[in-house]
Formats: structure tokens, C-alpha cells, sequence
């Protein structure tokens, strides 16, 4: 007898998120104020910065396919970042990503809530329509237009970039005796 509720796709959605969850995790996990601030020079992004922005945009852009209102304010006044209310970090001067001043705990906090919002949307993405929602043109002002299923793909790719380089920095604050 097969299961109604196995859909391939969302099995690899899901897997792909949690992995970026899992990512998050281990690099907040215990990350002390310093080297969550470190960079390695004055145009270099810090830990706290990538792990802000990449759930910033995982925030915002599953948020606006499900049509559900974004995690981000119910943490905004926790972070207390001098950007505007809806601020992602894209497009942010290296003056402006040195303001991320987060500790793992609270960024590893944001991020799960997002995480529940992501597999919130993706718990209705079912084998009938699933196919339908994924094919659902998202927005129409690239050429070709984005679906959820390429907005999807491309969060998770820019999350997986974002923590590669934070894993990166990590590396190099350790090399320097940032505790």
C-alpha cells in the first residue's frame, strides 16, 4: 500500500531546509560575542551578519510565497538593528553588515522560527498539487518568470553559500585566537 502523503519533491525541500537548519545550528551553537562580530578585515562580512541575512531571506521570500506574514517581527526588536523594519541585508554596505551585532543563541532562535514558517508552507505542498503550487508563477518581473520552485532552490542555495563563507570565516577567527 503506498503513502498518499509521499511526495519526492517535498521530501527533498524538507531535507534541503533541515540541512540548512542543521548548518545554522552548529555554526551558532556556543558562538561567543567576538567571533560572532569578527571579520576578517573592514570590508568582510561577520558570522552573525551571514546567519542574520540568510534567515532574513528565507524569512521574507517563503513568507511571500505562502502568503503568510513574516517571523521578523516578532525578533525585530531583539536583534535592535538601525536599518529599516524590513531590512534583509541585500544590497548593505560593509559599514552597515558590521551594525549585525547577534548573538548564536538569538540567530540560532530567529532562524528556527523561520524554519517552522518553511516547513509550515511546505507540509501543503502535497503530491495532487503539489506539482501546481510549485509551478506558481511567483514573480513575474525576471525573465523567465520565478516560480515557488525556483524561488525555493535559490533560497537554499544562497543560504548554503552564506554558511560555507561563515563556516570559512570561523575558521579564519580561530587561526587568529578569536575565542
Amino acid at each position: 500500500m503506498s503513502d498518499t502523503n509521499h511526495d519526492p519533491v517535498r521530501e527533498l525541500l524538507v531535507d534541503s531546509f533541515t540541512r540548512v537548519k542543521d548548518l545554522v545550528e552548529g555554526l551558532t551553537h556556543g558562538l561567543s560575542p567576538e567571533l560572532a562580530t569578527w571579520r576578517a578585515d573592514d570590508e568582510a562580512n561577520s558570522i552573525a551578519w551571514l546567519v542574520w541575512h540568510l534567515t532574513r531571506i528565507q524569512d521574507d521570500h517563503v513568507a511571500g510565497i505562502a502568503d503568510e506574514e513574516q517571523v521578523w517581527p516578532r525578533w525585530r526588536d531583539r536583534f535592535a538593528l538601525p536599518f529599516g523594519p524590513w531590512a534583509t541585508g541585500y544590497g548593505q554596505s560593509a559599514a552597515e553588515a558590521a551594525e549585525v551585532r547577534a548573538s548564536g543563541e538569538l540567530l540560532a532562535g530567529y532562524h528556527a522560527d523561520v524554519h517552522r514558517l518553511t516547513l509550515d508552507y511546505l507540509e501543503r505542498i502535497d503530491a495532487g498539487e503539489g506539482s501546481a503550487e510549485l509551478a506558481r508563477v511567483v514573480d513575474d518581473s525576471w525573465k523567465p518568470p520565478v516560480t515557488a520552485s525556483i524561488r525555493l532552490v535559490s533560497v537554499i542555495g544562497d543560504a548554503l553559500q552564506h554558511l560555507g563563507q561563515a563556516a570559512y570565516v570561523k575558521g579564519l577567527a580561530n587561526r587568529a585566537g578569536v575565542a
